[in-house]
C-alpha cells in the first residue's frame, strides 16, 4: 500500500531523528524504524525470490524502492554513520533497478561512513559501487547506446581512494572513456581526456578491452593535430 504525503513525512522524520541518534560505531539495530524497515525488507526479498528472471526482479525493485525512500531521506539527512543494512540494501536494488543517480547518493553516505555490506555480498562497498555502475556502462556502450557520463564521472570520484582490483577499476576507466569519446568528433579536450582514462585502463589490466578505442582515440587525435602543423 502506497504512503500518504502525510505518512511519507512522519517516516522522514522518525528515520532521521533515530539515525541521529545512533553513534557511527554501532547498528541501527534496535531502532524502531529501522527495524520496521528491515521487516519490509525481508518481505519484498521473499517476493523477488519468487522471479527467476533478472529483468523481472529489477521491475519489481523498481515498484518497491518509493516505499522506502522517506527512510533513505531520513537517514542521508541525519544519519551519523551507523550501521545500516536497509540503506546498504537500498543502495544496490537502485543500482539493479537503474537509478544510478540515486544509489550514488546512498553510495555518497555509505562511503564516507565506512558502512559495510552485509555479508550476502562478496564485495566490498568501493568495489561494488565501482563495478555495478561500470558493468551496466559497458554492457549499454556494447548494445550501441550511451550511458550518463556525469554518473561515471561521479562514480570514478567517489571510488578513487577505494581499494578494488585492478580489473574492476580499469572497467570503470574504460566505460568513462568510451562515454567521453561518445560521437563522431569529440573536441581535444574530451579526447585528450579519454585517452588519458584508456591508457590507465590498459595500465591496470591489458585484457580490459579498450585498445582498439586507444588506436580509434589515437587517429582521431593526429588528424586534428596535422592541420594544425601545416
Amino acid at each position: 500500500m502506497a504512503l500518504s504525503p502525510a505518512q511519507r513525512s512522519q517516516l522522514r522524520k522518525r528515520a532521521a531523528k533515530e539515525a541521529a541518534a545512533s553513534a557511527p560505531t554501532h547498528s541501527m539495530a534496535g531502532a524502531t524504524t529501522y527495524e520496521l524497515q528491515l521487516s519490509q525488507l525481508a518481505q519484498d526479498r521473499a517476493r523477488l525470490r519468487q522471479i527467476q528472471s533478472e529483468q523481472g526482479k529489477a521491475e519489481l525493485k523498481r515498484e518497491l524502492l518509493p516505499s522506502y525512500a522517506p527512510y533513505v531521506e531520513g537517514v542521508l539527512s541525519a544519519g551519523q554513520g551507523a550501521q545500516d543494512e536497509v540503506l546498504t540494501t537500498l543502495m544496490v536494488w537502485r543500482m539493479d533497478a537503474g537509478d544510478y543517480a540515486g544509489a550514488l547518493d546512498i553510495a555518497t553516505y555509505v562511503l564516507q561512513h565506512g558502512l559495510l555490506m552485509p555479508d550476502r555480498f562478496a564485495r566490498t562497498t568501493g568495489c561494488l559501487v565501482a563495478e555495478e555502475v561500470a558493468n551496466a556502462a559497458l554492457k549499454a556502450q556494447k548494445a550501441g547506446g550511451t550511458f550518463d557520463l556525469a554518473v561515471l564521472e561521479r562514480t570514478q570520484e567517489l571510488t578513487a581512494e577505494q581499494d578494488m582490483p585492478d580489473e574492476a577499476r580499469a572497467k570503470l576507466l574504460l566505460a568513462t572513456a568510451r562515454a567521453t569519446l561518445d560521437g563522431e568528433a569529440p573536441e581535444l579536450p574530451r579526447l585528450l581526456i579519454g585517452i588519458d582514462l584508456l591508457k590507465r585502463a590498459i595500465d591496470l589490466h591489458g585484457s580490459c578491452g579498450g585498445k582498439k578505442d586507444l588506436e580509434r582515440a589515437e587517429r582521431l587525435l593526429k588528424n586534428i593535430a596535422a592541420p594544425a602543423a601545416d
